[in-house]
């Protein structure tokens, strides 16, 4: 009966509604379009740096990940906080593994400065 459900968002109105419009934004600006066209583009380029570092890159769209061989002694997360003094935030996952997830609006100039950064900063920790 009435005032029995508990959920935070359940019924909201205005958060149905908020909902529509931001799939409407995904539609309307082509953003899965955009992140499959990207994606593959900023994949090739981090497996193009060529450090002793990476042991692989992987991802779908948008979402990517570049494994650290942490046998060469420098950490993902030593590595994340160094890219984020440089601008680049990440996350590092699993012990040796860098989340990259950029927004879905990222131009393909932001991206490929983003990999530039990407591989000084993989240059200057590489022992």
């Amino acid at each position: 009966g009435r005032g029995q459900h508990g959920s935070t968002f359940g019924g909201n109105p205005v958060a149905a509604k908020v909902g529509q419009a931001a799939l409407q934004v995904l539609v309307d600006e082509q953003l899965p379009e955009h992140a499959a066209t990207l994606g593959p583009k900023f994949r090739k380029a981090l497996s193009s740096i060529g450090s002793p570092l990476i042991d692989t890159v992987r991802g779908r769209g948008l979402l990517n990940a570049i494994v650290i061989d942490d046998s060469k002694g420098v950490s993902a997360g030593t590595i994340c906080l160094e890219l984020m003094k440089r601008g680049v935030l990440c996350k590092p996952t699993h012990q040796n593994i860098i989340r990259l997830a950029p927004p879905l609006v990222i131009t393909e100039d932001e991206l490929t400065e983003a990999t530039h950064i990407i591989q000084k900063t993989l240059e200057d920790l590489t022992p």
